[in-house]
């Protein structure tokens, strides 16, 4: 039985290694699952039984004789597993990273922004009262504390390279292990951001049925771009004889003509094509502009167009080869090359109106509309091959990693003792939300399945939680009797007061929707289960729409402000 043993005490080998994160991973995922009170800790479970694990193994409790695993194996693997989940997320928000900063999403970005910056008050004002300053170790374990009470690993892993830059020798021979202080505040910290969803709401005595109504009542369902069907009669004499395009440049709106029946004939139009008195459209627009378009053309009919004269065809389209991404819709003249109109446009579930000028990614679902050849040729021009999603474009994962760990290599000088760099979690993010939005433009395929996407993500971050874990378990035990009880008040009060202050302010100042407020703070602490809680809560997705239009800065900042934190108050 000699190669058990060596199995379980040679921790040089890599079956060791492998078996250990395997173990740690397996055990933490099916922890996480379990619930209380509603509420699961999720894959970060996987840091609390690393924790136990490098705990029972470096302190001798499961056999002697144990041979340590190398800190340069473990330290490759977290940062690896760090670069992947960064990566990722970067990826995930940056179509939406730029979106999120229009129109209603800046109130709520300011006021995530609020969140962050006295997260990071609370922490400081508790550090210097009630921590002792002379110690190096004390702020970058409050650090890890702030992280935690806001449940933001990425914050960690930053905070984490940030010390491996400035180096042990600050901090006496050896880095702080923040992780003890991340997970002391981690629990409480999901409890705290849920209690203080429900504290606000009980605090305006909120009643849900009125919330719901205010909500749909002044968003209109996304009016501006949801797209909107009308049979029109024509009826406006300054029609006669005009083509589509110049009606469409007099309304001054944009809408799409998807065919036209004209002395019982049923016509595929294009912008050319002339219009006369009595002829029927079928015309898509916004629906913020439906009622100026049907009071310029005319009246709203019924009419059976399967039953005309001329059989047409509707299909979805998938954008799948790369020679379309990036192109406007417009560039493809679907209706004057190929004999088809687009009306719709599908992106990550969401419905649009297919405007000339809208930019087209893989991924894309397009409703074209046309005699059956008309469509079957545009489709051959677009791909419509679904399994050409299914594969992973891992040159743009791969090299967007390379660029950014190019760019996060890059000393920038700022008046600081030492050069600032973004290091392996800055550099990559930010290199993979410039892909996610422009990456197009490079011919870069930035469109992943959401499935893929989670895998990667997941993968990296059970394997940096469960790095940090080992690392970290063994002197986590030391760490909690000497200050980690205090490390949880700090956190709960890093976590709850903010949140209190700027809930109540965006609801009493900006008049806030309370389910907007819900996505708002589960958002600005990128936290999931609080989400998960809000939306079961509300029993609506209006929580979501306030959480994906925070998520993207906030998530960023988190991530920055976490290494210069380190970086500027450290070095």
């Amino acid at each position: 039985m000699s190669w058990l043993q060596n199995l379980l005490t040679d921790g040089t080998s890599v079956a060791h290694i492998v078996m250990l994160y395997c173990v740690v991973i397996s055990l933490g995922v099916l922890l996480g699952k379990m619930k209380i009170g509603g509420v699961s800790l999720g894959v970060t479970f996987v840091l609390f039984v690393g924790i136990l694990a490098g705990h029972l193994l470096h302190q001798g409790v499961l056999y002697e004789g144990f041979t340590p695993e190398p800190l340069n194996v473990l330290n490759f693997i977290q940062d690896f597993g760090l670069i992947l989940f960064v990566y990722s997320i970067g990826l995930q928000v940056g179509p939406s990273f730029f979106t999120s900063l229009r129109g209603n999403g800046v109130k709520l970005n300011l006021a995530a922004a609020l969140i962050i910056v006295l997260n990071i008050a609370v922490m400081l004002t508790l550090y210097y009262t009630c921590m002792d300053t002379s110690d190096p170790n004390s702020l970058p374990m409050m650090v890890g504390v702030l992280c935690g009470a806001v449940t933001n690993t990425p914050g960690l892993g930053a905070a984490n390279a940030a010390l491996d830059q400035i180096g042990a020798e600050h901090f006496g021979g050896s880095l702080p292990v923040i992780a003890n202080g991340y997970a002391c505040a981690y629990p409480l910290g999901v409890l705290g951001i849920i209690g203080s969803i429900i504290l606000v709401r009980y605090l305006f005595k909120i009643n849900f049925k009125k919330e719901e109504d205010n909500f749909n009542a002044h968003n209109g369902n996304a009016a501006a771009m949801k797209p909107h069907l009308l049979h029109l009669k024509v009826n406006n004499p300054s029609m006669e004889g005009k083509t589509i395009l110049q009606v469409r440049n007099y309304l001054g709106r944009d809408f799409v003509c998807s065919r036209l029946l004209h002395e019982g004939h049923v016509v595929l139009p294009n912008k050319d094509t002339l219009l006369h008195m009595d002829d029927v459209l079928f015309v898509v627009c916004a629906e913020d502009d439906s009622e100026a378009v049907t009071a310029f053309i005319g009246q709203q009919v019924e009419v059976e167009w399967d039953k005309q004269d001329m059989p047409m065809v509707s299909k979805k389209l998938l954008v799948t080869k790369d020679k379309v991404n990036g192109k406007t819709l417009g560039a493809l003249h679907p209706s004057s090359m190929f004999g088809v109109n687009v009306t719709r446009l599908y992106r990550s579930g969401i419905e649009l109106f297919a405007s000339p000028n809208v930019t087209l990614q893989v991924g894309d679902r397009l409703m074209v509309v046309g005699p059956q050849d008309a469509v079957d040729r545009f489709e051959a021009k677009i791909g419509n091959n679904a399994q050409r999603l299914d594969r992973p474009n891992l040159l743009t994962i791969f090299f967007g990693i390379l660029v950014g760990i190019i760019f996060g290599s890059m000393e920038f000088n700022v008046g600081m003792s030492m050069p600032v760099k973004l290091g392996l979690a800055g550099g990559p993010l930010i290199i993979a939300i410039l892909v996610g939005r422009f990456g197009f433009k490079l011919k870069l395929v930035a469109y992943t399945t959401n499935s893929a996407s989670m895998m990667i993500r997941d993968i990296g971050l059970v394997l940096f939680l469960a790095s940090v874990g080992i690392k970290a378990g063994g002197n986590f035990v030391e760490t909690v009797m000497n200050g980690g009880l205090m490390y949880v008040l700090y956190g709960f009060l890093i976590t709850v007061i903010p949140l209190l202050l700027v809930g109540i302010f965006t609801r009493l100042y900006y008049k806030q929707n309370y389910f907007l407020i819900m996505g708002l703070m589960a958002g600005a602490t990128t936290d999931p289960p609080a989400l998960a809680y809000s939306t079961a809560t509300a029993n609506n997705d209006i929580p979501s729409v306030g959480y994906s239009t925070v998520y993207p800065l906030s998530m960023f900042l988190r991530i920055i402000t976490a290494q210069i934190l380190i970086l500027l108050l450290c070095a």
